[in-house]
């Protein structure tokens, strides 16, 4: 990372990351960032990450096909998370789809936008552990570039409305 964060500086305003997944408890990441987003008059990054596999070129027909597929489904993912954070807090998050792998794409989004103050996660409160972005960044928070907020998916609106 070689970027230097000039979120407070004149011209610039804090933007909080979020990261838009598959998980159940996404929407508490949203949430909290979108309220978030009001009291630092900052905005808010949605980013999707489209894992990507080595395709075999024999199949690269399929691999299009797979790929198009991915880029509507994260379309139709960032078009949810965005109306739920233009609800909560009436702002259009900017949008991000990167493609590979999810550690590497989000410190490249982060290095390419010095504005982002903050990355904010949500775990899930389920025994099958608080997800693989959350597991994967507890290993890196040490050495992180931002600050990482851990959001709980058990809070509810009016509890995260009191932290945020």
């Amino acid at each position: 990372m070689s970027s230097k964060r000039r979120c407070f500086e004149p011209g610039h305003k804090p933007k909080c990351l979020v990261i838009v997944d598959d998980t159940a408890e996404w929407d508490r990441a949203v949430y909290y960032a979108s309220r978030w987003a009001i009291r630092a008059g900052g905005g808010v990054v949605m980013l999707r990450i489209i894992e990507t596999e080595d395709q075999n070129q024999q199949w690269l027909g399929v691999a299009d096909i797979m790929r198009a597929e991915a880029q509507e489904a994260a379309d139709a993912a960032l078009d949810r998370a965005a109306g739920r954070a233009n609800g909560i807090a009436a702002i259009t998050p900017e949008r991000v789809i990167r493609e590979g792998a999810p550690m590497e794409q989000l410190l490249e989004v982060i290095d390419q936008d010095p504005d982002i103050a903050m990355l904010v996660l949500a775990a899930n409160p389920g025994a099958e552990g608080p997800g693989p972005l959350v597991a994967m960044l507890a290993n890196a928070v040490g050495t992180f570039p931002i600050p990482v907020t851990i959001i709980s998916g058990e809070l509810s609106d009016p509890a995260v409305d009191a932290l945020s």
